[in-house]
């Protein structure tokens, strides 16, 4: 294993000391020890991957110093059109590191979300025609191959990537107590809203904490789960499946149960389901300020206003709750008025440690469900 601070020193040895991306939860212990470590305006948590390159792009044109982009594989797909577009050598020639969390990997078990990504990770840096190597477990071959890729990166003008394995990075403890002192955590909350749904309203719920929960809830209490699409993956997307929804069945209530992080991930579907405005539309948005399924660093939820952008793209009604009173007085208005509305539920981050995730296969979610919508 590779310990943390040795890294992050052999990177700054080698002119990398600007950080930004989005957590992975095969990367969250070296998130979180520069996190500790290095000052905000040299570790920014990006809203997606994509962002993440246009900011390290941003400082090498500023200081002529690379950055060092940290995503899950997952986030290749946001991060693409700027790395062909900008950073690629046939355009600007930004060179920059890339840490790649490898869920998915070939032979190793993990949820269905990954398995396709993990078998086209390498395949996607070859024809992005980014040179990579997987990140060794020993600090000498480590040393060796960070001199190889910033050798790379300042010859050819261009992104290196590092390809991370499943505990490749030693533990690290975070030093810093973020505890909130909000009254519920997300899965009370949860419990509170499916409880006060009616029998025939349509869920769909984000990737992440949110879904686990909703799934097992409904275990808890012996139901089906046909009233929910778990989207396990294509986080920041589950807003717009919902709105697609809503404006097909128009009779019912349709509820987005949404995450900060991914609601930040893709802000701009606030903007699409205003101008689109479906009166059926309920977008419940469960706020803990944290990226929780993948370590539990910042995003930056407590920093804006949620609700007021929700009204300022077009949400006919916005509210924020934070406790069991108030979020059941939410509620209920949420029901009974025209949407889009949004609710923001501020909550505590955090989960229970033996929280489960979906045992049902995705497809048969998806055949249930869709049997659901046609009654």
């Amino acid at each position: 294993m590779i310990q943390c601070e040795q890294f992050y020193n052999l990177l700054l040895s080698n002119n990398i000391d600007f950080f930004t991306g989005v957590p992975d939860s095969l990367l969250k212990d070296f998130c979180s020890f520069i996190y500790d470590n290095v000052e905000g305006k040299k570790n920014i948590i990006a809203a997606n991957e994509g962002n993440a390159v246009a900011l390290a792009a941003g400082y090498y044109l500023a200081t002529g110093k690379y950055g060092l982009v940290y995503m899950q594989n997952s986030g290749q797909g946001n991060a693409i059109n700027p790395l062909v577009s900008l950073a690629d050598i046939e355009v600007y020639g930004i060179p920059m590191i890339l840490l790649i969390g490898w869920r998915g990997e070939p032979g190793k078990k993990d949820e269905p979300q990954h398995v396709k990504q993990g078998k086209i990770t390498l395949k996607l840096l070859e024809v992005l025609e980014i040179p990579y190597s997987i990140l060794p477990e020993d600090m000498e071959e480590t040393s060796e191959e960070i001199k190889k890729a910033v050798k790379i990166i300042k010859l050819n003008k261009c992104p290196y990537a590092f390809v991370v394995r499943k505990g490749t990075f030693s533990q690290y403890q975070s030093s810093r107590n973020e505890e909130l002192s909000y009254t519920l955590y997300r899965e009370e909350a949860l419990k509170l809203i499916v409880d006060n749904l009616d029998p025939d309203d349509i869920i769909v719920s984000t990737t992440g904490k949110i879904s686990r929960e909703l799934f097992e809830y409904r275990e808890l209490k012996r139901q089906g789960h046909e009233k929910e699409f778990l989207t396990i993956g294509s986080m920041g997307h589950a807003s717009q499946i919902a709105l697609s929804i809503a404006t097909e069945k128009s009779n019912r209530n349709v509820y987005c149960f949404d995450g900060d992080g991914a609601l930040i991930m893709h802000m701009g579907a606030l903007a699409t389901v205003g101008a689109i405005s479906p009166r059926n539309f309920k977008h419940i948005v469960f706020n803990n300020g944290a990226h929780d399924s993948v370590g539990g660093l910042q995003t930056v939820a407590f920093k804006i206003n949620i609700p007021e952008i929700a009204k300022a793209c077009g949400y006919r009604n916005v509210f924020s709750a934070e406790t069991k009173k108030g979020i059941i007085k939410s509620l209920e208005k949420l029901k009974s008025i025209d949407g889009p509305s949004l609710l923001e539920l501020k909550i505590n981050k955090g989960a229970r440690k033996n929280l489960g995730r979906p045992t049902i296969a995705p497809k048969q979610n998806k055949i249930d469900f869709m049997n659901f919508l046609k009654e």
